[in-house]
């Protein structure tokens, strides 16, 4: 018999019924297949038949916690997380990410910060610079990437914080930064090959050749061996990234060992320092090549004899032969290149940075111009700060490396701000140690020396290494290489998802690869690119160009941060606890401070690209923008809203509260507006609504009261909103009109703050209750989202604060997330901001009540949410003779309710009804006709079941109160048993909630969905009522048929 009660509500009372509509958005929880297999009958057996008619859209918590816990946090890139394709293929070849923070995040960002920069500009920049000069600039430029937080790669956190205008000129400009990252690090492999290791090897050969044409043979060189280089590397990555992968460790290896060898060998210099010496000329350093002593005469048994670097400025080796002025008035110096870290240079090195350049001096004469120049170390390029700032800057430019491989980490939200800042820390550490110990072991004359010519052509960072430099060489190599690798495997992916975004239609043809998703074209157009760099050929010309694409998205990363908090943004829930905007907002002006103290107009290119495809972007109309922002412009931001849905993760409630006002136009429950305050912290959209009945012409002044009282209230609760005051010919009319109609185009409400009708028992309020019903029916229809806060006198007003306690959620059906997002809301206010949160969820016989709890648990850490968590079981049990009694005092009062609600009118119809049915039927005659809504009933009501309707699917016959009869069959009536399943759930939870949550602050609860038809509308009022007792404060939710929280930021 229940079964056939069953089938009846669910075949006739399906979609098409009032109340009944399906979600708006397609999702992995709501209305999932496996949620919809889920079928009521499923559940007659369980404590939960109060929500048996919503299972369809509403599932069961424990049948969808799974689901919950294992939602994939693999970044798509391409697409919104949400619209990931259902392919089978391709979810088989989706493999459970295993790397963890040290393999993940931590490694990769040391390799890619740690590089060419240290090993080949390092002691030149402590030279230029000196050591309080490098040190700021070490200090300012780690202090800019420290602050720079991002978590799902920087592409698609600005895509989908500021709006896809800025995600693609952001994105590309990110991406062509990474591009000529991957130029730099070859061109720096090449360098190290052509001079420090195989010097030979050079096809434009730079003997005998002096200034320009010495210079122009070496970048030659670097064309030549840096495009064979790169069309090597870019062969690597097409066969394969996993070859990339297996040489990442082996790369990774000998940036460490390197490191190591240095440290090692400053310890050495404190007990023995190398022997390397340094031949100097007045205060030029001269390149130790083509001489083996350094002083310009000797002492023999013979005599005075002239050196090797006597011939090279004089023309004989005689004593009187004619020498370069500058080289007859200056002595030639040998000084020890590397004295070691206990020499006390450091203190030499303040003050020359305080008072004086240099120490040494020499004799000029300004009329002889400068001659062989080739015997001189030199410098190749004019430097001041700013560009120093600008050379250093890529060497930290590696700090986006782990978030660049969320989709392949374990545990993303943990492992990327713990292992990003401990990369940070570690080699903020290291460069900062490396200016200081440098100064402190090396002669000023050797670390100003770029390329080693002073010292025998040795690499000047390998001077110091210990056991020989060799280590260095080779380890600097091989860790450049790997470097230039990453940037052309992680480049063309970049390039990849954003011509699949689609943004820029130009670059959709990159979008596509080879059949396992590999990049082939995004890698072509990046190795050209590439290439366009290695023909610039100067690791010093191109490390600024790449600096400005990495602080522009830097920049703009900072700023999404900013504004996602300033914006409040619900699902913005950085799980970093030392999180702060001013954070943001300090490392988006230093961002663009380095811009332009690193080259002013390469910061001024690189705004015009970005700023020429954010126009781009935005002509082709793309997408929604900042659609925070857009709730308080003007009509071009109302058009813009219009276009579409906000995201998942831009969901916030925009509140329509409807309040009721007295006799005096006053508001009956001030304290709604508190808890609207409470909720919205002033942000996002507040409409504040109230009903009067009579028509507009003569209720006008009453309506402009109203709408002031509303305006006042508003004010005094620091509600930021709108009001708005409707009057119709009865108050039901008037608040479905405001549910209707309030807001302008996409600045709506999604969802209705009402309260709980207050005395709904008493005989006189019975429309109050029935137009609140409806009120429910109506919101489930128009996907709106409910909240109906009970015993709202007792909510805290804004003045009030808890310094302790709980906000307690009771999840037992699945409907958007809304009981997940409210308590987050609240919690954010000063009134609830000390209370805890708790979760429970009721498990039933056969729910695994250990797994649902770590399901829960995965999923709240998925949404970083902090909240203790609690699984309830209920088991299935008799009904009790206690639960029959209630149903039955229920039934009977509803039935004599509405006898004494019957008119004299409906009093004779109801004796005519009952006189029909115990006699033959007989034509109807004007006497006594019958319209369809008066006496007949509707073919749905013949068919549909109620929840006053017995079990055997006979109605109830409406005992007659006018005859003895009629009030005998009201007390010897038999509970309807649908209506005793009911109350048994509404009991039994009521047991268990009263028994958790009493001294709760506040208890969160889903709130059961109406009866699909009117007849059993005082039974409903009568089920909530029972489910909510003994509890001092409880806001009842209703989701709107959407996902309102997300596992993203």
């Amino acid at each position: 018999m229940l079964n056939n009660l069953t089938d009846t509500e669910e075949g006739d009372g399906g979609a098409q019924s009032q109340g009944d509509s399906n979600p708006k958005e397609s999702s992995p929880f709501i209305n999932s297949s496996d949620a919809a297999t889920e079928k009521t009958q499923q559940y007659d057996r369980k404590n939960m038949a109060l929500f048996e008619e919503e299972m369809d859209t509403s599932p069961m918590v424990s049948s969808l916690l799974s689901s919950l816990a294992n939602y994939s946090n693999l970044p798509q890139g391409s697409k919104e997380h949400e619209e990931a394709e259902n392919n089978e293929a391709d979810l088989e070849r989706v493999t459970a990410p295993q790397l963890g923070t040290l393999m993940g995040v931590y490694m990769p960002c040391i390799q890619n910060i740690f590089g060419v920069i240290l090993f080949l500009r390092m002691t030149w920049l402590v030279g230029i610079g000196g050591v309080i000069g490098t040190f700021i600039i070490v200090f300012m430029c780690c202090t800019t990437v420290s602050v720079v937080h991002s978590s799902g790669g920087s592409y698609y956190m600005i895509s989908r914080s500021l709006g896809p205008e800025f995600g693609g000129a952001v994105g590309i400009c990110f991406y062509l930064g990474t591009t000529y990252a991957g130029a730099m690090y070859i061109l720096g492999a090449i360098e190290l090959l052509l001079i420090y290791i195989v010097p030979k090897a050079a096809i434009f050969p730079l003997e005998g050749l002096e200034g320009a044409e010495a210079e122009a043979a070496l970048l030659n060189n670097m064309r030549v061996y840096g495009t064979i280089l790169l069309t090597s590397m870019a062969t690597v990555v097409f066969v394969g990234v996993k070859y990339v992968n297996k040489l990442a460790l082996v790369f990774l290896a000998c940036v460490i060992l390197s490191i190591l060898a240095v440290y090692a060998g400053v310890i050495k210099t404190a007990m023995d320092p190398p022997v390397f010496p340094v031949c100097v000329l007045g205060n030029r350093t001269l390149v130790w090549k083509s001489f083996d002593v350094c002083a310009k005469t000797i002492e023999t048994a013979n005599g005075t004899v002239t050196t090797q670097l006597w011939q090279m400025f004089c023309d004989s080796p005689f004593l009187n032969a004619t020498c370069d002025k500058y080289f007859v008035a200056n002595n030639v110096t040998e000084i020890q290149g590397i004295p070691g870290v206990t020499s006390g240079i450091l203190a030499g090195w303040f003050i020359r940075d305080l008072i004086s350049r240099d120490k040494m001096e020499s004799v000029e004469d300004q009329d002889d111009p400068l001659t062989n120049a080739n015997r001189y170390v030199l410098a190749d390029i004019t430097s001041f700060f700013t560009l120093l700032v600008g050379i250093y800057f890529p060497s930290v430019t590696g700090i986006m490396a782990g978030s660049n491989r969320s989709g392949d980490l374990r545990d993303a939200q943990k492992s990327i701000p713990i292992g990003t800042i401990a990369a940070i820390t570690t080699t903020s550490t290291v460069y900062m140690s490396s200016v200081v110990l440098f100064g402190a072991c090396i002669e000023g004359v050797v670390l100003r020396d770029k390329f080693g010519e002073g010292v025998h052509g040795n690499l000047v960072i390998g001077t110091l290494a210990w056991p020989s430099p060799w280590v260095i060489v080779i380890g600097s190599f091989f860790s450049t290489c790997g470097a230039g690798l990453q940037s052309l495997t992680g480049a063309p992916r970049l390039m990849q998802a954003i011509a699949k975004d689609g943004i820029v239609p130009a670059l959709r043809i990159f979008g596509h690869g080879k059949a396992n998703g590999e990049p082939t074209w995004s890698l072509l157009l990046t190795a050209c690119i590439c290439e366009s760099g290695i023909l610039i050929a100067s690791l010093d010309a191109v490390a600024p160009i790449l600096s400005m694409f990495f602080l522009m998205c830097y920049m703009f990363v900072n700023l999404a941060c900013a504004l996602q908090t300033l914006l409040r943004t619900p699902n913005w829930r950085p799980r970093f606890k030392f999180y702060h905007w001013t954070l943001s907002f300090l490392g988006m002006s230093l961002c663009l401070t380095l811009m332009f103290l690193c080259s002013w107009y390469y910061a001024i290119v690189a705004m015009v690209i970005a700023g020429s495809i954010y126009k781009y972007i935005e002509f082709k109309e793309w997408g929604d923008g900042i659609r925070g922002l857009s709730l308080s412009a003007a009509r071009y931001a109302l058009m813009r809203l219009e276009e579409g849905p906000p995201h998942t993760k831009n969901w916030r409630p925009q509140l329509l509260v409807l309040v009721s006002t007295d006799a005096e136009q006053n508001v009956e429950q001030p304290r709604l507006l508190s808890l609207t305050n409470q909720l919205k912290a002033g942000k996002g959209l507040t409409i504040v609504g109230t009903a009067l009945g009579g028509t507009f012409l003569n209720n006008y002044e009453q309506a402009q009261r109203a709408e002031q009282a509303l305006r006042k209230l508003m004010e005094t609760e620091k509600v930021k909103g709108f009001c708005q005051v409707t009057v119709s010919s009865n108050l039901r009319d008037a608040t479905s009109h405001l549910l209707q109609a309030s807001g302008l185009g996409g600045l709506k409400h999604n969802a209705v703050l009402v309260s709980w009708p207050r005395n709904w028992k008493q005989g006189d309020e019975h429309q109050h209750w029935r137009n609140f019903i409806e009120l429910v029916r109506e919101t489930t229809v128009a996907n709106l989202a409910l909240l109906v806060p009970k015993n709202i006198s007792a909510f805290p007003s804004n003045g009030e604060r808890f310094t302790e306690g709980h906000i307690d959620v009771w999840w037992i059906v699945h409907d958007g997330g809304m009981l997940m997002l409210l308590p987050f809301l609240l919690r954010q206010h000063k009134v609830w901001r000390k209370c805890k949160m708790r979760i429970f969820t009721v498990a039933q016989m056969d729910d695994n009540s250990i797994q649902m709890k770590k399901d829960l648990t995965t999923f709240l850490y998925h949404l970083r949410i902090d909240a203790m968590i609690e699984v309830v079981e209920m088991h299935d049990s008799d009904i009790s003779a206690y639960t029959y009694e209630k149903t039955l005092v229920m039934e009977q009062r509803s039935q004599m309710l509405k006898q004494i609600n019957l008119t004299k009118t409906e009093r004779e119809r109801e004796v005519q009804l009952i006189h029909d049915n115990t006699t033959p039927a007989s034509p109807a005659t004007p006497a006594t006709p019958l319209t369809p809504g008066e006496g007949a009933q509707s073919p749905g009501e013949q068919v549909q079941m109620t929840w006053t309707e017995k079990c055997d699917g006979e109605p109830a016959k409406p005992p007659g109160a006018a005859t003895p009869e009629g009030i005998k069959d009201i007390f010897n009536m038999k509970p309807n048993h649908s209506n005793v399943r009911r109350m048994h759930t509404a009991l039994r939870l009521n047991e268990v909630i009263v028994k958790k949550s009493s001294e709760a602050k506040l208890v969160l609860l889903n709130m059961p969905g109406p009866p699909r038809n009117r007849t059993g509308d005082e039974n409903y009022m009568e089920f909530l009522e029972v489910l909510t007792e003994g509890l001092n404060r409880v806001l009842l939710v209703r989701g709107g048929g959407r996902e309102v929280i997300t596992i993203y930021s």
